[in-house]
């Protein structure tokens, strides 16, 4: 079965040059074949490379909720699809999230796994499942949006408290917050009462391979040089 790289492009938070550069990460640091798409309801300015899915209107789902189309069975592909966030970046090899437990339905542990160690829920940033499997997903969320909206801070909580007996969770190493996990760190100390700030380079473990920027600081206006390098 072919694979596939989706991500959802929603009103105007967040401009078609995330998709383009989402799309340029994807090529520099994917080697298995892959087909890219973007489920939008605006495609203007999308590179013309990438294969444009419109996003079928549905009065009162919007922002992030739009992802939830990703697991309708009238998405028009078929295969292992690998779904990332548009504020993400990639910076080493993926193709583990392709090969990574075959046929089974990976999601984040949320990254408040840096505070609490035995934390179970998840973070629907970086997703990989198989067409046809969460139907449900959809099916059930569509027929009682505004109830699962208002009830469910995000499409996260709704995907975790659902698909609880379907999901995994990707090792946490791979995929990290950058301004938790990864944020370059400061020191400071007073040398002769003279203030004196250090500061560190992102950490970067061995595996890690993707960094999620939730919140601020965004990929485009962070002046980190580790995120400078790698967001284009």
């Amino acid at each position: 079965m072919p694979n596939h790289v989706i991500c959802v492009k929603w009103g105007k938070k967040y401009t078609s040059s995330y998709a383009n550069i989402l799309f340029n990460m994807c090529k520099r640091h994917l080697t298995v074949p892959f087909e890219f798409h973007c489920i939008t309801e605006n495609p203007s300015e999308l590179s013309n490379e990438i294969k444009v899915i419109t996003l079928p209107s549905q009065t009162g789902i919007e922002r992030w909720w739009s992802k939830m189309y990703m697991f309708s069975n009238t998405l028009p592909i078929q295969g292992t699809i690998l779904y990332f966030d548009l504020d993400v970046m990639i910076f080493r090899n993926i193709d583990r999230l392709f090969t990574h437990q075959p046929g089974d339905f990976m999601i984040i542990r949320d990254f408040n796994r840096c505070r609490t160690n035995d934390w179970k829920y998840s973070n629907s940033s970086v997703m990989r499942f198989e067409s046809g499997k969460l139907n449900y997903l959809w099916d059930e969320f569509s027929k009682g949006a505004v109830s699962i909206m208002r009830s469910n801070h995000g499409d996260q909580d709704y995907i975790h408290k659902r698909a609880m007996n379907d999901l995994k969770h990707w090792p946490d190493e791979w995929i990290r917050s950058y301004k938790w996990e990864m944020l370059p760190r400061k020191e400071t100390s007073f040398v002769n009462r003279e203030r004196k700030v250090v500061e560190h380079p992102p950490q970067l473990s061995e595996n890690n391979m993707v960094a999620v920027f939730h919140g601020e600081p965004k990929p485009v206006n962070c002046k980190d040089p580790f995120v400078v390098d790698n967001w284009r």
